[in-house]
């Protein structure tokens, strides 16, 4: 049974830094695409950041710049790293598994016929940017 489970969210001030984590047990296929997605009240889930099996990564240009995506493969961990946080960052994050072989970037899977390859999801975590 795969699981993924976030943590590290929470409340900063603009201009702050938080590192998010996805434990991730029971995914044993060597090629995947793994991402990040936010979702803020009313409105639509959007992808921010992906990294392939290969460690290939990808950015949304909201977050080109400032966050930065990786993973320990010896910890089944995934990370997000976000430096110079804005209110807009506000949202719940989720991190998302897929069975690919390559990611493509993060703004193909905002259409909801795209994500759909994201058979893995966690359960999310807050993140509240003030100003």
């Amino acid at each position: 049974q795969v699981q993924l489970v976030e943590s590290g969210g929470g409340s900063v001030q603009s201009g702050g830094s938080l590192r998010l984590s996805c434990a991730t047990s029971g995914y044993t296929y060597s090629s995947y695409c793994m991402g990040w997605f936010r979702q803020a009240p009313g409105k639509e889930r959007e992808g921010v950041a992906t990294i392939d099996s290969d460690g290939k990564t990808s950015y949304a240009d909201s977050t080109k710049g400032r966050f930065t995506i990786s993973q320990d493969n010896a910890k089944n961990t995934l990370y997000l790293q976000m430096n110079n946080l804005k209110p807009e960052d506000t949202a719940m994050y989720y991190c998302a598994a897929a069975h690919l072989s390559y990611c493509l970037p993060p703004d193909y899977y905002n259409e909801s016929r795209h994500v759909g390859v994201f058979g893995y999801w966690g359960q999310g975590t807050q993140v509240t940017v003030s100003s």
